[in-house]
């Protein structure tokens, strides 16, 4: 697969437009992005898109690192994949790049300037019922984010356990307060013994 010009354009103008709707983060855009990478363009294949979210959320830092993995993806895989070697980085560094560069900063300057006006007028009624109303748009997306990631395992005979473990995090999620990195862990250790 080779990138032109207007692709790298193409793929810089809709991570702008994810940014300005990435509301509770990046993260809640991911169904859009894969979409977009996977469905719409062929750029990741299934794999990938999921590589890079999980990758990123194991990893420490910000969990928008995870928009830098799917532009390194695309980058190398417009190089020719990872037979290209050290030849693919140059592109891999330019998807990186624009994709970071566009996911945060509409996103930045757009928090920044909302969050000093909010601030300034948080007593108004207005901003309160705003704060109140985003609630459940944040939660929503963010399960449909959950959603799309345990989607591709759709064979219940080789991914019911996955199924389960993922039915049993969100109750637990949902009506305890253990801390989310005992889950985290749980879910690893039960990753690398091989029973998810």
């Amino acid at each position: 697969m080779t990138l032109h010009a207007l692709d790298w354009w193409t793929l810089f103008s809709h991570f702008l437009l994810l940014s300005l709707l990435a509301v509770g983060g990046a993260i809640t855009t991911a169904p859009d992005m894969h979409r977009f990478l996977v469905a719409q363009q062929a750029w990741l294949s299934d794999a990938q898109f999921t590589a890079a979210i999980a990758l990123a959320q194991a990893a420490p830092g910000p969990n928008v690192l995870f928009v830098a993995l799917m532009g390194w993806s695309v980058g190398v895989n417009a190089a020719g994949g990872t037979a290209a070697g050290m030849a693919a980085w140059p592109l891999g560094l330019l998807g990186v790049g624009l994709s970071l560069t566009a996911i945060l900063i509409p996103s930045s300057t757009l928090a920044y300037l909302a969050g000093r006006w909010a601030h300034r007028h948080r007593e108004r009624r207005g901003v309160r019922a705003f704060k109140q109303g985003m609630a459940p748009i944040v939660v929503a997306l963010l399960v449909a984010t959950g959603w799309l990631l345990i989607a591709a395992h759709d064979d219940p005979l080789r991914d019911g356990p996955l199924w389960a473990l993922g039915a049993a995090t969100t109750l637990a999620v949902w009506k305890t307060r253990w801390p989310l990195l005992w889950l985290l862990a749980a879910g690893a250790v039960l990753g690398a013994l091989g029973w998810v």
